[in-house]
């Protein structure tokens, strides 16, 4: 493991955040001899420390920091300082994602040219293609061990699963399986294979399922080149005269506020963080934050169009028995506008513990329909919608005009309205949600307004033409070269996929950009 390195060190690369993104990255750089410091706002819990039991769990792993919300989406309204379900911890939200692995589509990278202008929607094209990113692809598949891929098996069906499979074959759904998932199906990279204990958003206890937390961070720290500084909350980015950033101000485990020196910063603290500490980063040069020449930090806010459908059977199904995300139908995830919107979804099985069900099914209805659904609740079987929304200019991260957090700095307001392609999408997911439940019997169907987001994206895009976005095609910005965004921050579009393969993939790619910039000294 790092020797601590020295705040006055302004050779290192700094890293804010330790999730897909930022721990992928410090490995990758210390794998090539680059000295790396990740500064992660969340303490460390090694798998031993995981909690089986939801709400408890919760309360160990989740970003609880104060957050305001906006707009007409149904989270403002029952979750409204809990836009988004993530970790504040190390390992970040890999240790609360459920393992869902797929590459987005080629429509999907350049979707302003497929799907045409859309009004109300801020539609780009990404400056990359899914063929520049197959290379990368096939690494980070094969670091994160996805199944299907590599000739690595697919994990077993659970009964969430074989409903939602009878179903979609009765249907006519043609694409329905147990997925790619970064779950070992049997035993790699010196880590377990999945014990289908079913505690998948809790941490998993047997390391089986892909995390930084005991993948990534330890092999680059047994480098010597990397080392993680746990309860590190990062404030603020310094920079010199000339505008190149020179080191960041946290506040330590004691809450007293420290300055690490670098000679490359990298942000990685998810889509809601990131875009809040470049506008947090203000000064006399960059009176609208940092990278912000564009005006579109924090703007571009995506969550994926979200949604439930639980259905009720006679017989028992015990969905929560096994891997959370068991199964998925890949049959609507194309592009076909005769459907009445753009884009695609993806239909995944979901199975939420008995606390979480109470919370997420219906907030603050406690009617009898919602009683006798938790009656019910071991002969549920569940599905969760992930398609493509649309970016908006409005959707966006803001800095909230009065409420400050405990060093003193605004929270991030989160501003979000769905687009009515977003609506016809969700509405359609539902119908062929409930459709699939249908084909095999069940007595009661319901669909589940979103909960808060696990999937955050855009705010600090990807563009060709620097006034369209923040980063560029490495994840540099646009307007400090040694500045870069390393997470779901830099998507210029969503894509109906589960985002993290691709924020790693990002980040392998990345890490090869820096070294060879860092070597040529143009950074």
């Amino acid at each position: 493991m790092a020797a601590p390195f020295d705040l006055k060190n302004d050779d290192v690369v700094v890293i804010i955040g330790s999730g897909a993104g930022g721990g992928t990255l410090g490995n990758e750089l210390a794998q090539k001899g680059i000295d790396v410091v990740i500064l992660e706002a969340g303490g460390r819990y090694e798998y031993d420390d995981f909690i089986n039991d939801e709400w408890d769990s919760f309360a160990q792993l989740a970003w609880k920091d104060m957050r305001t919300t906006s707009g007409d989406w149904r989270v403002a309204k029952d979750f409204p300082n809990l836009p988004a379900w993530i970790v504040k911890a190390v390992g970040g939200t890999t240790t609360h994602w459920a393992g869902a692995s797929l590459r987005l589509q080629e429509h999907e990278f350049k979707t302003l040219t497929t799907y045409g202008k859309i009004e109300g929607a801020n539609l780009l094209d990404w400056p990359i293609t899914l063929a520049d990113l197959e290379p990368y692809y096939a690494k980070a598949e094969d670091k994160m061990g996805v199944t299907r891929t590599n000739d690595i098996p697919g994990l077993p069906g659970n009964n969430n699963f074989k409903v939602l499979k009878a179903g979609a074959d009765k249907f006519g759904y043609k694409e329905c399986h147990t997925g790619r998932m970064a779950i070992n199906s049997q035993p790699r990279d010196d880590r377990n294979s999945c014990q289908q204990t079913g505690f998948c958003f809790q941490g998993c206890k047997w390391g089986a399922k892909w995390s930084t937390l005991y993948t990534e961070i330890p092999k680059g720290e047994a480098t010597g080149h990397l080392e993680v500084r746990p309860n590190s909350m990062v404030i603020k980015i310094n920079h010199d005269a000339t505008g190149k950033v020179t080191g960041v101000v946290y506040a330590d485990k004691d809450g007293k506020l420290q300055e690490q020196k670098a000679r490359i910063v990298a942000v990685a603290g998810n889509s809601i963080e990131s875009p809040r500490l470049l506008l947090n980063s203000e000064s006399s040069k960059y009176p609208h934050g940092l990278a912000n020449s564009s005006g579109q930090v924090g703007r571009n806010y995506m969550r994926h169009t979200t949604g439930s459908v639980y259905a009720i059977f006679d017989k028992p199904v015990h969905m929560y028995r096994g891997t959370t995300m068991a199964g998925i139908v890949r049959d609507e995830a194309r592009n076909d506008p005769s459907r009445g919107f753009v884009g695609g979804y993806e239909l995944e099985t979901l199975a939420l513990g008995l606390p979480f069900m109470a919370a997420f099914l219906n907030p603050g209805g406690w009617g009898r329909s919602f009683t006798t659904a938790l009656d019910h609740y071991d002969h549920m079987a569940g599905l969760w919608i992930v398609g493509e929304d649309m970016p908006r200019a409005e959707n966006r991260v803001t800095l909230h005009a009065s409420e400050k957090d405990p060093h003193g700095m605004p929270v991030a307001n989160v501003h979000f309205d769905d687009h009515p392609n977003d609506t016809a999408m969700r509405d359609h997911a539902y119908r062929q949600g409930a459709a699939i439940y249908d084909a095999v019997g069940a007595t009661r169907v319901f669909p589940t307004p979103p909960y808060p987001s696990t999937h955050n994206l855009g705010t600090n895009r990807m563009s060709e033409n620097p006034e369209h976005g923040v980063v560029n095609k490495h994840g540099q910005t646009h307007d400090i070269k040694n500045l870069f965004v390393s997470d779901g921050s830099q998507f210029t579009t969503g894509g109906a996929e589960n985002p993290t393969l691709t924020i790693v993939t990002l980040a392998i790619r990345q890490a090869d950009y820096i070294a060879k910039q860092m070597a040529a000294k143009t950074i």
